[in-house]
């Protein structure tokens, strides 16, 4: 095992409590630090419930709204949803031990960016996730639907001494690691399998396979891939693939009852990480000359239906 570590996680959502619950478990000490105070006083009072691919536990562990709460971490966990993530870099910079990393996890392309920032890009590790699939059941008690691998990688690049010690933290706690020279073609992978399911579920209320079934909304799905590849592909970013149609529909056939976490926000009545995920095509596009009409109209029509949802 892993020599037991500090860890804290900035933001336990679905995600980030399974991140919690699986370190906590494997005896490092774990602090969740959330603003959902109902779920931090949950976790107080009753432990961490996390159930579904990787069995059914409730562990004990620290938990609070406060950041200042936290110091001298061996890592920070920054699992916001991309608009958390300025905040959350701020406070992780006042938790971790000086040369600590600092490890942000989030969907689509622009975080890491922020976090750099604030702490500078040499802290900066990047994580990838796929195939978790996670959701809140209520305060202090998360599940998750799959169990796939977490994709590590220095935002600098390379593999570093202090690479492989963060992956042996995550395997203690059960977790399946890769590590990547490049994590960027990762983000990449990931992103433009996400713009092609997340836009295409909100805005129609598909599951993943449904929007694979129906000839209209794959229409749009599939042509939100290949700009994506497009623009990818004239960044310089070498995918593992050259044919973006056939690699998204294979990737939604893991995951079929999926609804990405986009559509779960626009159920719930609340704005996604819509410029982060396809609006991220056209913002990389224009620098790089391609046209993404399809994402773009994407954006305009989620934007629209977003503005519709009543404020908070």
């Amino acid at each position: 095992m892993s020599e037991r570590k500090r860890i804290a996680i900035i933001g336990v959502g679905a995600m980030g409590s399974v991140y919690a619950g699986l370190l906590a478990s494997a005896q490092h000490e774990v602090w969740a630090v959330d603003v959902w105070k109902e779920h931090v006083e949950a976790i107080r009072s009753k432990g961490l419930r996390v159930e579904g691919a990787s069995g059914d536990r409730t562990v004990k562990m620290n938990a609070t709204t406060n950041p200042a709460d936290v110091k001298d971490a061996d890592l920070v966990i920054i699992a916001t949803k991309a608009d958390g993530v300025a905040a959350a870099a701020k406070a992780a910079k006042s938790m971790a031990k000086p040369e600590a990393p600092i490890l942000t996890i989030q969907n689509g392309l622009g975080s890491a960016d922020v976090v750099a920032g604030i702490v500078g890009s040499k802290r900066i590790m990047i994580g990838v996730v796929g195939g978790f699939g996670a959701s809140m059941k209520g305060p202090g008690h998360a599940h998750h639907n799959g169990w796939e691998f977490l994709r590590l990688g220095e935002m600098d690049g390379g593999l570093t001494p202090r690479l492989e010690a963060v992956k042996s933290v995550w395997e203690s706690g059960g977790f399946k690691v890769l590590t990547f020279a490049d994590i960027h073609k990762m983000i990449w992978e990931k992103l433009i399998c996400n713009c092609t399911y997340s836009g295409t579920c909100a805005l129609t209320n598909l599951t993943v396979e449904q929007v694979q079934a129906s000839p209209s909304a794959w229409s749009v799905a599939s042509g939100c891939a290949t700009e994506a590849y497009h623009v990818a592909r004239a960044k310089g970013i070498a995918l593992d693939f050259d044919d973006p149609v056939r690699y998204v529909r294979e990737f939604g056939q893991k995951i079929p009852k999926a609804r990405p976490s986009m559509l779960l926000d626009h159920m719930a009545g609340r704005p996604a990480e819509v410029d982060n995920i396809n609006g991220a095509i056209p913002r990389e596009g224009a620098k790089v000359g391609i046209a993404t009409p399809i994402n773009s109209l994407v954006v305009a029509l989620l934007k629209a239906k977003e503005s519709g949802f009543k404020k908070a």
